[in-house]
């Protein structure tokens, strides 16, 4: 009997894919508090944009979120700052704890919400609303990109030689155990498909051309609420966008064990 019971949802399974179906279930079951975070989004990014106003409209925008790790932050905007890209700005989004002491750069402004959300998107929107750049790409306050990480995204993204030049790419991920030492390398060419099944995507390594398109679900995702905001950006990007994979390890990921993001498949 219990089989029979689980058999519709086996069949919506294969045929959607668990991520997908995991996601419309959380659109519908989250939505109120959603609406809210959107309000509370656009307030926020009506009030911050003063302060960044002198912000350039730079070739590509780093948006790095950030809450109460001033250490790995500081580590993270260095990575960023050291670009081998000259054209960029570093937008540092904190959720509402206070930001410590950052390189005086010119190309790097931070702002801090009025309150915490503990929603990863709406701070990450904060900053991608608060930039004006072609492309936009994303770090976490607790990793790290290698110096060439803008240089190959947008090498792909930019390609004269290329007339179906992708919208957005991603690179792999040199997955990081908090001793430092490796613990293997995420490498997996983009398939639509495949990704309605196992949750290979990740923003640290994703680079994209801006659009309307180009924003985070702002639902509030806790421990059990999967899938990850990540994924489900790259995902619903990939919709109307070509996404492609760059197979060179440009990103230093920490899997922190206490986290529920070093999930990768269900």
């Amino acid at each position: 009997m219990r089989r029979v019971v689980r058999l519709p949802w086996d069949i919506l399974k294969r045929a959607f894919g668990w991520l997908v179906l995991f996601e419309l279930r959380n659109k519908v079951l989250l939505a109120p508090s959603a609406v809210r975070l959107r309000r509370f989004e656009s307030a926020e990014v009506h009030r911050l944009a003063p302060t960044t106003a002198a912000a350039p409209a730079a070739r590509v925008a780093t948006v790095i979120a950030t809450h109460r790790r001033p250490q790995a932050l500081r580590t993270a905007v260095d990575s960023a700052l050291s670009q081998t890209v000259g054209d960029q700005i570093v937008m540092v989004v904190d959720d509402g704890a206070g930001l410590p002491e950052l390189p005086d750069d010119p190309r790097l402004f931070a702002v801090s919400l009025a309150r915490n959300t503990g929603v990863a998107g709406v701070v990450r929107n904060v900053g991608i609303r608060l930039t004006r750049s072609r492309y936009v790409a994303f770090l976490d306050d607790d990793n790290v990109w290698e110096p060439d990480h803008l240089e190959r995204a947008l090498a792909v993204l930019d390609s004269p030689e290329d007339p179906d030049a992708p919208d957005g790419i991603y690179t792999a991920l040199r997955r990081v155990l908090p001793d430092g030492t490796d613990h293997d390398i995420l490498s997996v060419p983009f398939d639509r498909h495949r990704a309605a099944r196992e949750s290979f995507l990740d923003t640290n390594a994703f680079v994209a051309r801006r659009d309307a398109s180009l924003r985070f679900s702002r639902l509030r995702r806790t421990p059990k609420v999967l899938p990850r905001e990540d994924w489900e950006l790259i995902h619903r990007y990939s919709r109307g966008h070509e996404v492609r994979h760059v197979p060179h390890a440009t990103v230093r990921y920490l899997v922190n064990p206490e986290s529920f993001y070093t999930t990768w498949s269900g």
